[in-house]
């Protein structure tokens, strides 16, 4: 390789060590926050990191809804509620359009007039960085959303700041549901064994087939409005079920 071949991926070199390095370190700050939510840990850090941003929210969408996950404060808030009350803003085509969006005045910004008229008016905001979250889940879509009074508040290092926010909340969420999903999975799989048990107890104390076995551990949870699980737990302690109907004086 040439000497200037090197002498040119060097520069690229040290930036993508930094990027790296500073998403480790916003990973390590978020996880000393002891924060459960990560929406929540995100929105306030990246009021923190980006001093321009007067606010900062993240909006998520399911079934069709807009809705805000987190806010540092209650301004943020207001102006998510904003785009959501009148059906346009940066954040809303951030996310649907899958890009980000940078308007420098908001109030002159002709793609979202009465949105820029408005939180102009009402809030006292000039400025935006809105970013698409990618989530690794089909039912979380989700941007982030950086607010500022001063016009044209944001820069490039903001941007870059914002899309490492977006991307360390991304991973976050991601795989806080595949943990709440294995832990579901493991309380299923503990309930089906205990279902399993209660029929085998209740096939060898009273000679039923499975099929009989199971129908009264339904009937029995309908009587009584329990879960199913529940009923199979009494089962496996006393041997018997309960299937005599329970009307409600």
């Amino acid at each position: 390789m040439s000497t200037t071949s090197s002498a040119a991926e060097r520069p690229a070199t040290r930036y993508l060590h930094r990027v790296a390095e500073d998403f480790e370190q916003l990973g390590e700050r978020l996880a000393r926050s002891g924060d459960a939510d990560p929406f929540g840990a995100v929105a306030r850090l990246a009021a923190e990191r980006v001093p321009a941003a007067r606010a900062a929210s993240i909006t998520t969408l399911r079934d069709g809804r807009f809705t805000t996950a987190a806010s540092s404060d209650d301004i943020g808030r207001r102006a998510d509620a904003i785009q959501y009350d009148v059906g346009s803003g940066p954040c809303l085509d951030a996310i649907v359009e899958r890009t980000i969006y940078q308007p420098k005045e908001l109030g002159a910004d002709e793609r979202w007039p009465e949105f820029g008229r408005r939180v102009v008016a009402e809030l006292g905001l000039h400025s935006m960085l809105s970013f698409r979250m990618t989530v690794d889940s089909a039912d979380v879509i989700a941007g982030l959303n950086l607010y500022a009074e001063a016009p044209d508040a944001f820069d490039e290092h903001d941007v870059a700041e914002g899309l490492l926010l977006t991307t360390y909340a991304a991973q976050a969420v991601a795989t806080a549901r595949m943990v709440a999903r294995a832990e579901n999975l493991e309380r299923a799989l503990a309930s089906n064994r205990d279902i399993g048990t209660a029929i085998g107890v209740l096939v060898a104390q009273h000679r039923l087939t499975r099929e009989q076995a199971f129908d009264l551990l339904r009937i029995a949870s309908q009587n009584t409005n329990r879960k199913l699980h529940d009923v199979a737990l009494d089962v496996i302690d006393t041997g018997t079920v309960d299937v005599a109907p329970h009307a409600r004086a």
